[in-house]
């Protein structure tokens, strides 16, 4: 089966507006990690068997799960909440495209929470904003706070998960920095994904203290040491004790594991992450 592209994933979610929120359950994840999994890494298998697959992450040993797109269950938070219920599961969060946040920030909102949820990630910038550089950064910046603003009116938090094009340097700045001199920490945190801001050329651990104001989550993946790309977490060459460290100093809601691709099978991959990742934070 082919891959499907993340945008293309996210397009699998149509959903409604205006659907009536169910209280977010803050007190039933005192007891569980912080663990969540980021089921684009196992969107084949998803798209195969939705339910299914839910219930292996389950016996895998996750606490929680991390939708981009919700498949047959886009319009019926209700029945999918259920599901995960009674799997012993929770919802850390979603990605949303920026254009479906924007259009309707109080109902994607209110979706997530109906999912148990409160976090809702932007996951890319759209095209039109990264090829306007410097300015375009800016720009999508004002345009996230804004956002930002009316999901945080609607009771949940709007992050924004970064890739490796936001550290290119532009008159002695990287666009990171542009962008976060415009993007107000009170409205809009920061999905910090590990393993690109390593290959941004940053080391994630400086990157988490010097933003820890803006730190709501952090997508766990670690390096291959041979080829430099996706690995299982605590297999490769990150410091993954010195960034669940930091995320702690952070104040870091989720540590959330992804893999944007897998060497090995997927169920694997995750289980081998979510063993290290549960060692780490003890």
């Amino acid at each position: 089966m082919t891959s499907l592209s993340r945008r293309d994933f996210l397009r699998a979610s149509a959903v409604g507006a205006g659907l009536a929120a169910f209280p977010f359950r803050a007190e039933e994840q005192v007891a569980r990690l912080p663990i969540s999994i980021q089921l684009y890494t196992l969107r084949d298998l998803m798209k195969e068997d939705f339910d299914g697959t839910l219930k292996k992450v389950a016996e895998i040993g996750y606490p929680a799960v991390e939708f981009a797109g919700f498949g047959r269950y886009g319009s019926k938070p209700q029945e999918l909440r259920a599901l995960l219920d009674g799997m012993g599961m929770t919802c850390s969060g979603s990605h949303e495209g920026f254009g479906g946040v924007k259009n309707n920030p109080a109902g994607r909102a209110e979706f997530i929470q109906a999912l148990g949820g409160k976090h809702l990630t932007v996951p890319s910038m759209p095209k039109e904003f990264r090829e306007g550089g410097k300015d375009g950064c800016r720009k999508f910046a004002e345009e996230m706070n804004a956002m930002g603003e009316a999901v945080a009116k609607a009771g949940s938090v709007l992050s924004y998960h970064n890739h490796n094009f936001e550290f290119a340097k532009v008159e002695g700045r990287s666009l990171f920095d542009w962008m976060l001199e415009v993007m107000d920490p009170k409205l809009v945190k920061l999905e910090v994904d590990v393993f690109w801001v390593k290959k941004g050329g940053v080391e994630p651990v400086e990157f988490i203290q010097k933003n820890h104001d803006r730190i709501a989550l952090l997508h766990m993946k670690d390096m291959a040491k041979d080829n430099g790309t996706f690995a299982p977490v605590g297999t490769g060459s990150l410091d993954m004790a010195g960034i669940v460290a930091a995320g702690k100093e952070a104040g870091c809601d989720w540590y959330v594991v992804e893999e944007d691709k897998c060497r090995e099978p997927a169920l694997e991959a995750i289980a081998t992450s979510v063993g290290n990742l549960k060692a780490l934070l003890g």
